[in-house]
C-alpha cells in the first residue's frame, strides 16, 4: 500500500495549441484538466498501474472541491485536510509545432499551523493503519519550516513505514538526513544539494547523496533515463529513442511506477523498468500523470537496465 502526503496540490490545466506566439489570442486544440501537483501526479500514476493508493491532501476553496471530486472520479482514495486558503492552479501551454512548453505555476498557499497539525495527525494515523510506503513529494508551501518534510519522514519511520522522498530546494537536505528508505530526485536537484556542477557524473552524484542518507538513491536524468544506487550496486536504466513532447509529471510517473513495483515486493531492476516506462508513457500525452497502463506494459519491454 502507498500513502501519499500531498502538501501542495494544484488544479493542473494543460492547453495544447498549434503554435505559441507572444501577444496574440490562442484557441487551444485541446484542454486537459486534472488534479495535479507532484504528489497527486504520482498517486494517479501508481493507481493507474494497480497500486493501492491513499492520498492525504491539503485542499481549500472551490478549487480544492474540484480536485477532491476529480480524485474520486479517478478512483484514488482521498482524505481531505481542509485549509482556508484556495488551492492553487498551474497552467502549461504546449505548442504542437515545435514541442515547446510554457509553464505558469502559482506558488502553493501557506499552510496555517493548525492545518499542519491536523495533517500530521491524519498522516500518522494512516501510516499506522496501512503497511507499505509513505510518499512525500514536492516542496513545502511557503512559511512552513524547511524541516517540515523531514518531520514527516521521521513520523513514517517511527511507525514502520518505508518513506520515499522527492523534494527539492531548502527542504531537501533535512529530508535526506532524516534517512528515508528512498530518495528520488533529478540530476539538478542532486547537484544543488551537493553544491557541485550540474554536469557531474550521475554515479558520483548518487554516491554523494547516499553519503547523506542510508537508503536507496534514485536519480532521474530526463530522457537519458535514471541511475539507482543500492548500497554499492548501481543500475542504469534507459529507454532509447522514445521522447515525448509532454514531460510535465514524468518524474512523478517514474516514482509512481517504482513504488508500485517495490510495494509488490518486486526486485529493484523490475521497479526501474516500470518506472522508466511510466515516465516515458507520461511524456507521450498531455497532462501530468496521465497514461494508459497498456502503454507502460509495451514500453517496459524496451527499457535497458544494466548494472554499472
Amino acid at each position: 500500500m502507498i500513502t501519499v502526503a500531498a502538501l501542495a496540490p494544484s488544479l493542473d490545466l494543460t492547453y495544447l495549441v498549434d503554435r505559441l506566439d507572444h501577444g496574440r489570442i490562442h484557441r487551444p486544440i485541446e484542454l486537459v484538466r486534472c488534479a495535479g501537483g507532484k504528489p497527486l501526479n504520482m498517486a494517479r500514476s501508481a493507481a493507474t498501474l494497480g497500486a493501492d493508493v491513499e492520498v492525504i491532501a491539503v485542499l481549500g476553496g472551490p478549487t480544492g472541491d474540484i480536485l477532491a471530486g476529480t480524485l474520486v472520479e479517478e478512483g484514488v482514495s482521498t482524505t481531505v485536510v481542509t485549509t482556508p486558503a484556495e488551492t492553487r492552479t498551474c497552467v502549461s501551454i504546449a505548442a504542437a509545432d515545435d514541442g515547446s512548453l510554457t509553464e505558469v505555476y502559482e506558488y502553493a498557499p501557506a499552510i496555517p499551523l493548525e492545518v499542519w497539525d491536523r495533517l500530521v495527525v491524519v498522516v500518522s494515523a494512516a501510516v499506522e493503519r496501512r503497511s507499505g510506503w509513505l510518499s512525500i513529494s514536492g516542496g513545502p508551501p511557503r512559511e512552513l519550516s524547511t524541516d517540515a518534510i523531514a518531520s514527516l519522514v521521521r513520523i513514517g519511520g517511527r511507525t514502520g513505514a518505508r518513506v520515499a522522498v522527492d523534494t527539492h530546494g531548502p527542504a531537501l537536505p533535512a529530508a535526506v538526513r532524516a534517512e528515508p528508505a528512498l530518495v528520488k530526485i533529478n540530476r539538478y536537484e542532486a547537484a544543488d544539494l551537493l553544491e557541485v556542477p550540474h554536469d557531474t557524473d550521475l554515479r558520483r552524484l548518487a554516491e554523494g547523496v547516499a553519503e547523506l542518507s542510508c537508503g536507496l538513491v534514485v536519480l532521474t536524468d530526463a530522457h537519458r533515463g535514471a541511475l539507482a544506487l543500492d548500497g554499492s550496486v548501481a543500475y542504469r536504466a534507459s529507454l532509447p529513442d522514445v521522447h515525448g513532447h509532454y514531460p510535465v509529471g514524468s518524474g512523478d510517473a517514474f516514482l509512481g511506477g517504482l513504488l508500485t513495483e517495490l510495494d509488490r515486493g518486486a526486485a529493484l531492476i523490475d521497479g526501474l523498468r516500470t518506472a522508466v516506462a511510466a515516465g516515458a508513457a507520461n511524456a507521450l500525452v498531455p497532462g501530468p500523470g496521465r497514461f494508459l497502463a497498456a502503454a507502460v506494459t509495451a514500453l517496459r519491454r524496451q527499457v535497458d537496465v544494466i548494472q554499472s
